[in-house]
């Protein structure tokens, strides 16, 4: 029992240290783009990890949560249920419309809307609780990687004004990785700049595109580029959990 609890205190501790590095990091390259880094949320990307070492996620004051599937969402939400201040779960992978009615009750953000097929679906769930719109935001393909499951550039305007226009949702912004995984430097920062290009330009279409702010871009590998390009929501994984057994 002492040992289990003195590596729970070791992986808290390591959590601790690697959030505060990262918080560091986030502030210099903010400091670089002439930035307030209270404008860049760090969002915990937990889909590697165990509910028990999310918890300490949480207990580090990281509230912000994302998941690639919605089964992890269902399962993670109930063994958290407990925690205070409470998880904001994010899904940033692809939702299936048969997983829509279960999951979305869960989230507080849909990082991953990527075509008008799901929107529908995502609509007949929304409408009722207009007084209480789920953010979302549309997933961009900045690879044009048919592989992948965000929505081709091209397609973006046509589904952001749909998404504007449907009761319960409140449409905030884009969500894009770099086109090539590995990619950093110059590559991946060209690619969020194409995505802050993107949200400009699509901005203009909008009736009020003033929620329309968010750029959920940069993983652990490439973030600080992200923040150049004007990340507001960056996902971080394996950087959070390194050295944690």
């Amino acid at each position: 029992m002492s040992g289990q609890r003195d590596r729970g205190t070791d992986a808290a501790g390591k959590i601790r240290e690697n959030i505060a590095a990262l918080r560091g990091r986030i502030a210099t390259a903010c400091g670089l783009a002439g930035r307030d880094p209270a404008g860049v949320r760090l969002v915990a990307v937990t889909k590697y990890v165990t509910a028990e070492i999310t918890r300490l996620v949480l207990e580090a004051g990281v509230a912000d949560l994302a998941e690639s599937r919605p089964q992890s969402i269902w399962s993670k939400a109930e063994s958290l249920a407990d925690t205070r201040p409470a998880a904001r779960w994010h899904l940033v992978g692809h939702l299936q419309r048969n997983k829509v009615r279960r999951t979305l009750p869960l989230v507080a953000m849909l990082q991953s809307l990527n075509s008008l097929r799901l929107l529908e679906q995502i609509a007949g769930e929304t409408a009722p609780r207009a007084a209480t719109p789920l953010d979302v935001l549309v997933e961009v393909d900045l690879g044009d990687d048919p592989g992948r499951s965000g929505a081709a550039p091209a397609e973006v305007p046509a589904l952001v004004r749909a998404a504007a226009a449907t009761p319960g949702l409140r449409l905030v912004g884009l969500m894009g990785m770099a086109g090539h995984p590995d990619a950093a430097g110059a590559d991946a920062r060209r690619d969020f700049a194409r995505l802050r290009g993107l949200r400009e330009a699509v901005a203009g279409e909008l009736a009020d595109p003033t929620a329309f702010v968010e750029l959920s871009m940069g993983m652990s590998g490439d973030f600080e580029e992200a923040i150049l390009e004007g990340a507001t929501l960056v996902r971080i994984g394996s950087a959070i959990f390194e050295g944690v057994a």
